[in-house]
């Protein structure tokens, strides 16, 4: 696998020689009156908010560094927690089995945060990072360990939730996740995951009450700073609700590279890599196994034999447990510090992909919005264009009824007495009069029973007998109510796009720090796990040789006098210069 030049076409990294996040946002999109959109309640991430003081969080169980986590104002007991100035760890303690509140039992994960326990199901958590990535849909919210496969379901059956590997393996992860959470810039202020580590607050009721119970059900119909405005809902409800695969006339090249980045990272990680992985940590467990075996066959071997012999054996034994044991060690850690982490990021780079499909859809609407509105200018251009042609049209026939002499049309006063006198129309005049329409007396004279009939008769009627006139000017008045509403979509997905691209690269940049923290932790776990696992191996082979050398030697092998031994070192010597000078010709 070449991974030349993989790093240096990263668009994340921060550099001089890249474009900075606060250039890249909208410098391709043309923005109808962009201006900054209100701050969210839990707080904002933008490109020129401070993010040097804060280093990135590496994975559970590595050795974090110091971060600055301190603000004065806080909504509860669990954020001041959060947010004394101490480094903080959230605990997952422990895994209980229980029924409590639900029909069947289910395991319940113990959180500590400082002073202070809850118990949440998993179910619990997924709901949780469901609830934040709709109320930040601009952030990269973390990865929860994945569901139990149907195949691990149908394999365990009813054992399924009660397999202990399962369960440690996601304690770590849960706890992973809390703590991801807990030092992010925005996440660690929202007030749902402090509720979320209160143990006196029911779940249940959170999902309930706001600002949950305000988030509408498509999260593109909503601010992207915070989606939980009512006030705003009826305004996006214009916008419309476009296809994540919708091309892009004039694309962001910045997001370009970073969905192109994306999609090779997710290949890197989430093939080869994964995949190896899972080979040597399988390769390395049959080894531990047959290691397990093997000491078991000597020591039950050195039981057999006489002591100058059982020592010996007894002693290469332990050291073949003592192989197994540190191999069993150094999965257990390749599993913690490698695997998992591994798996993690693998998830992260789906995260990613639908964060860039959402700001791409934002895109998209807004220049849906942009053809829409000038498809709207360009039917009222057409609707004035005829009005006014109706208009002149009216004007000439007016003046042509003057010219020949003919009656104009006639207003009628309050009483019906007309303003201008009738004129006395003779049979043989060229003038006739206009048809009165149908009968109103008639009209009112229908058979009784024929409600629906009659009216479905009038509603056909009155579509036929529409005015052209009044139709147009009702359309006109329409079209400009429409282009008045588009025109304030518009400037609103101006707004979320102008929003969405700083937020999401901001929260890219601060990613790929915390990426590289990560996998630096990752290479040094492995590399001192391996290195212990040789050092324990050393040790005890080494006692297997001491113990091994005091055998007596083999009673068939003559004893080497010590003149012919001292000799035998520079014979072999001597021959290996003749023959070297054979070879060399000389």
């Amino acid at each position: 696998m070449n991974m030349d030049g993989f790093e240096d076409e990263n668009p994340f990294e921060q550099d001089a020689e890249h474009i900075p996040s606060e250039t890249s946002s909208t410098s391709k999109v043309a923005l109808y009156e962009p201006s900054s959109p209100p701050q969210h309640p839990s707080g904002q991430l933008s490109p020129s908010s401070p993010r040097t003081n804060r280093p990135p969080f590496p994975s559970s169980g590595s050795h974090r560094q110091p971060y600055s986590n301190y603000k004065t104002d806080y909504c509860c007991a669990r954020d001041r927690v959060l947010h004394s100035g101490d480094d903080v760890e959230i605990l997952i303690t422990d895994a209980q089995k229980t029924s409590l509140g639900a029909g069947s039992t289910y395991i319940a994960y113990v959180i500590r945060t400082g002073n202070t326990e809850a118990r949440h199901r998993y179910s619990e958590f997924e709901s949780l990072r469901d609830s934040l990535v709709k109320l930040y849909p601009t952030i990269i919210i973390p990865p929860i360990p994945s569901k139990q496969s149907l195949t691990d379901y149908a394999v365990k059956q009813g054992k399924a939730k009660e397999d202990v590997t399962l369960i440690a393996r996601r304690k770590r992860m849960l706890q992973t996740f809390l703590n991801r959470v807990a030092r992010h810039p925005i996440l660690s202020n929202e007030h749902v995951f402090h509720r979320f580590l209160d143990g006196e607050v029911s779940w249940t009721e959170v999902l309930n009450s706001p600002p949950l119970s305000l988030l509408p059900k498509n999260i593109l119909k909503a601010p992207s700073h915070n989606p939980t405005d009512q006030n705003a809902l009826p305004a996006y409800a214009a916008l419309p609700n476009p296809s994540a695969a919708h091309p892009l006339r004039q694309p962001d090249q910045r997001f370009l590279d970073s969905e192109a980045f994306t999609h090779k990272f997710a290949n890197h990680v989430g093939g080869p890599m994964e995949k190896v992985t899972r080979r040597v940590i399988k390769r390395w467990s049959d080894y531990a196994s047959d290691h397990s075996d093997l000491g078991a066959s000597l020591n039950g071997f050195s039981l057999n034999e006489p002591s100058s012999l059982s020592g010996a054996v007894e002693k290469t034994g332990q050291a073949v447990d003592a192989t197994f044991v540190s191999t069993t060690k150094l999965i257990q850690e390749l599993e913690q510090n490698w695997a998992e982490p591994l798996h993690e990021y693998a998830q992260f780079a789906s995260i990613i992909k639908r964060l860039l499909a959402y700001r791409h859809q934002k895109h998209v609407q807004y220049e849906m919005t942009q053809d829409v509105l000038e498809n709207k200018r360009e039917q009222l251009e057409e609707l004035e264009k005829s009005e006014r042609e109706a208009r002149r049209l009216d004007e000439a026939l007016g003046r042509g009824r003057v010219t020949n002499g003919l009656p104009s049309p006639t207003t009628q006063d309050s009483e019906g007495n007309s303003d201008v006198p009738e004129t006395p129309v003779t049979p043989g005049s060229a003038y006739l009069p206009p048809h009165p329409g149908p009968n109103p007396a008639r009209r009112r004279t229908k058979a009784p029973g024929m409600g629906l009939l009659n009216a479905l008769s009038y509603t056909l009627h009155g579509m036929m007998d529409v005015d052209p006139e009044i139709a147009r000017r009702n359309g006109i008045t329409k079209t400009r109510e429409n282009i008045s509403q588009l025109e304030d979509a518009l400037h609103l997905a101006a707004q979320d796009l102008k929003y969405s691209s700083s937020t999401i690269q901001a929260d890219l940049d601060r990613f790929q720090r915390q990426k590289v923290a990560d996998m630096r932790e990752m290479c040094i776990s492995m590399a001192r796990s391996h290195r212990d696992w040789c050092k324990k191996n050393l040790k005890a082979w080494e006692d297997a040789k001491k113990e091994i050398e005091k055998m007596p030697d083999h009673p068939n092998k003559a004893p080497v006098p010590p003149e012919s031994a001292s000799t035998i070192p520079e014979a072999s010597s001597a021959k290996q210069k003749d023959s070297m000078s054979t070879v060399s010709g000389r």
